[in-house]
């Protein structure tokens, strides 16, 4: 688990691991809002993610994310509630509706990109 300084001096440590995912046609949507949403390829794991994005999004905002894992090819489509914002940069999203499917298919993704352990020839 790694330290992340959250918004407004809140530190949290990450529960689980990351992944760099250069997700297929991510789409995020504010909910109650038509605001377009600049995006760029976000940092994922099965409990949330970092969606790299100048946009500023309030802390509790809820939004409607949709993409496609690259090596599975697997649609996510998930609700997820904004955790913190670092102004110009991006947001850290916690999934608070994903299916489980989902979440699994984003732990295999992630496990199919950990360094393994490959012996010496």
């Amino acid at each position: 688990m790694s330290p992340h300084k959250g918004g407004e001096g809140f530190n949290f440590s990450r529960q689980e691991a990351r992944y760099n995912a250069y997700v297929r046609s991510l789409a995020v949507t504010y909910e109650g809002s038509t605001e377009d949403i600049t995006l760029r390829a976000p940092d994922i794991s099965p409990n949330g993610m970092f969606i790299n994005t100048p946009n500023h999004l309030p802390e509790g905002a809820v939004l409607r994310v949709s993409f496609q894992l690259p090596h599975s090819n697997f649609e996510v489509l998930a609700r997820c509630e904004v955790r913190y914002c670092l102004p110009g940069v991006g947001i850290g999203v916690e999934f608070i509706e994903i299916s489980k499917e989902a979440q699994r298919a984003i732990e295999d993704e992630i496990q199919m990109n950990e360094p393994s352990a490959k012996p010496a020839v």
